[in-house]
């Protein structure tokens, strides 16, 4: 597990990074993001809500975890900037008027979602007529697509495509370095919910939703922060290779709108 992990504000500030130097101008590109109303799906401590926020934008951000929401009001309070946070489970917050947004982000979730279907027919319900909808997820066949650099064992944390094993061979070894019980259950659902390049796409073409843009990334732009690389699109013959791809795409961006 790297340091950024339990240094929460630090971890922030990367993501407000990130989300300024990325996020802001691959959305910019299709509409203009200032004054805009913006909600986060899964917005951890809202780092990736600071610079919208920054821009004059209303953003609010819903996580389940309230340690975080607590957590991010406090760094936007911490940067003179507010924010409505709220520590809801999606499904669970509330259906209104007052809930229409003109930009929803979905950074690093999906990939986390059991029920996509159900997510995706729900999410409409937050959208105005021009809403665009970001999505970012790593295809699941990526060498870190498990999510295992979230381990403590610092072997099983740099292991590239370990949580490709069968489950029980991927569940015996995550016990066997050291793993907690509730650490293991949670990397096995991340196997469940699995999200490859062809399963979202049929999802969202399923569920009535218009693909804006795809750009697949093969060094996520996240990783400037991580690890100091310059982040590189993936290839755009290997792209379009089914399945493929999935070994080679570090982040999977895509713009939606409704097809209303």
């Amino acid at each position: 597990m790297q340091k950024r992990h339990h240094d929460s504000f630090a971890y922030f500030v990367e993501l407000s990074i990130t989300s300024r130097e990325y996020f802001i101008p691959y959305v910019q590109q299709f509409g203009a993001v200032a004054d805009k109303k913006i909600l986060e799906i899964g917005c951890g401590e809202g780092g990736n809500l600071l610079p919208f926020a920054q821009a004059g934008c209303a953003v609010t951000g819903i996580d389940i975890s309230e340690n975080k929401i607590i957590a991010g009001g406090k760094y936007f309070q911490h940067f003179e900037q507010k924010g409505e946070f709220f520590s809801v489970n999606f499904f669970d917050f509330p259906v209104s008027a007052d809930n229409k947004f003109d930009i929803i982000l979905i950074h690093d979730v999906i990939e986390h979602i059991f029920d996509k279907e159900k997510f995706l027919n729900r999410l409409k319900n937050f959208c105005k007529t021009d809403c665009i909808i970001f999505f970012g997820f790593p295809a699941w066949q990526m060498p870190f697509g498990g999510h295992q650099q979230m381990c403590k064992s610092k072997i099983i944390s740099v292991f590239p495509f370990i949580h490709l094993l069968p489950v029980r061979v991927y569940s015996s070894l995550l016990k066997l370095v050291g793993e907690s019980q509730i650490t293991i259950e949670g990397m096995i659902d991340v196997k469940k919910c699995a999200t490859s390049i062809e399963l979202f796409e049929k999802l969202i073409n399923n569920n009535g939703f218009k693909t804006i843009d795809r750009t697949l990334w093969f060094i996520n732009p996240h990783y400037k922060q991580k690890f100091n690389l310059t982040p590189r699109k993936l290839n755009s013959i290997i792209s379009k290779i089914k399945y493929i791809r999935n070994f080679f795409s570090t982040s999977c961006f895509y713009l939606l709108k409704t097809g209303n």
